[in-house]
């Protein structure tokens, strides 16, 4: 097996941007000051009505600027792909940043196992002006995975803490033989579900715990909840993205000749399909789903869980069947609590410790 020094790979940082000239710049100087000795900067302004343009065309230097038309997030990932040649790829979305290490972390990662397909790394929050926030990506209390999960990313995709856009470097190979992203699938944004899915098909995974990215919350993200309260019309585009990626997983398990279930069930999926069902019935994106159903498959879910210990998964069970059971009212107070961490910060450590052993360590 040939492994590479870290300083012989190329990294291509893609720069996706669509009306974020407040942000550009800082993107675009986090990218061009990596640590690391070979790292070219490509950014596709994907017909932006701003002044985006004109940055690039001021501030691009050292940059292979793209320029097209409007067709999202996908469009602008896959117009970035088609000038790169690195072998590893992280896309930054254009409000976000890179700390100078990132890419020389990454290719440490990717050059130590050329069978890690995927590195992904915690991001720190920061505001409009870019003030640190001191509120890291994902929660401390959330371990982050490692190794092969091909097995975990059939049976329950959307239990696996993985990271936005911004939070992953990919080993360029594996994204080839993914790509382009289908556009029809992912119109507007959503692109990073398929990213970051299906190349853990591909290979192995590597988690650094360190921060090497930031990721901005402005009030004008595509989106990120602006605020730890229930969101519906973003729930529902979770469960959108969560069905598109599901048959996207299934179809390139398949291709491969990888055994697969004959459903995906994720516990936050159908936690997510239990809320939506719960207080907003008549715009529930799913036709025919029922509580009851859904209680049933919550607990063929917990089943599937090998990562957690059988108190989680009481837990879990538990808290479906209160779902399902309750008022409204205190159905919407079940549901902020189990989809935001901050609202039950006295119980994050105890739920630390009903995780199982990590898949593979993350690595510092």
């Amino acid at each position: 097996m040939r492994f590479a020094a870290p300083a012989n790979l190329v990294v291509d940082i893609v720069i996706n941007n669509y009306n974020y000239g407040n942000y550009l710049l800082d993107a675009l100087d986090s990218a061009r000051g990596q640590t690391h000795p070979r790292v070219n900067v490509i950014a596709v302004d994907d017909g932006s009505s701003d002044d985006s343009r004109q940055i690039l065309s001021r501030h691009g230097e050292g940059v292979a600027v793209v320029l097209k038309e409007n067709g999202g997030q996908a469009s602008a990932l896959n117009a970035g792909m088609e000038h790169s040649e690195g072998d590893v790829v992280i896309f930054l979305d254009a409000d976000d940043t890179l700390e100078p290490q990132a890419a020389e972390r990454v290719a440490a990662a990717f050059a130590a196992d050329p069978l890690v397909s995927k590195v992904q790394f915690r991001m720190e929050v920061i505001d409009d002006a870019g003030r640190r926030s001191g509120t890291i990506k994902p929660p401390a209390h959330l371990p982050l995975p490692g190794g092969d999960l091909e097995h975990s990313e059939l049976a329950y995709p959307y239990d696996l803490v993985w990271l936005p856009t911004s939070g992953n470097a990919f080993r360029g190979a594996a994204l080839r033989r993914i790509l382009p992203i289908p556009e029809s699938a992912y119109p507007v944004c959503g692109a990073d579900w398929y990213l970051v899915h299906l190349t853990t098909l591909l290979g192995r995974v590597v988690s650094l715990d360190s921060v090497c990215a930031c990721y901005r919350v402005h009030g004008g993200n595509n989106y990120e909840p602006q605020s730890a309260s229930l969101d519906l019309a973003q729930l529902r585009q979770t469960i959108g993205f969560a069905a598109t990626t599901s048959e996207q997983l299934l179809g390139l398990a398949a291709r491969l000749g990888q055994p697969r279930p004959a459903e995906i069930l994720s516990v936050a999926d159908l936690a997510n399909r239990m809320i939506s069902l719960r207080l907003e019935p008549e715009l529930h994106p799913i036709a025919g789903e029922s509580s009851g159903r859904l209680l049933l498959d919550a607990v063929r879910a917990c089943r599937r869980r090998d990562n957690v210990t059988a108190t989680m998964k009481l837990l879990f069970a538990g808290w479906f069947a209160a779902m399902a059971l309750a008022p409204r009212p205190l159905a919407r107070r079940l549901a902020e609590l189990f989809l935001f961490p901050e609202r039950r910060r006295p119980l994050n450590h105890l739920l630390a410790r009903l995780h199982g052993p990590d898949d593979a360590a993350a690595v510092a």
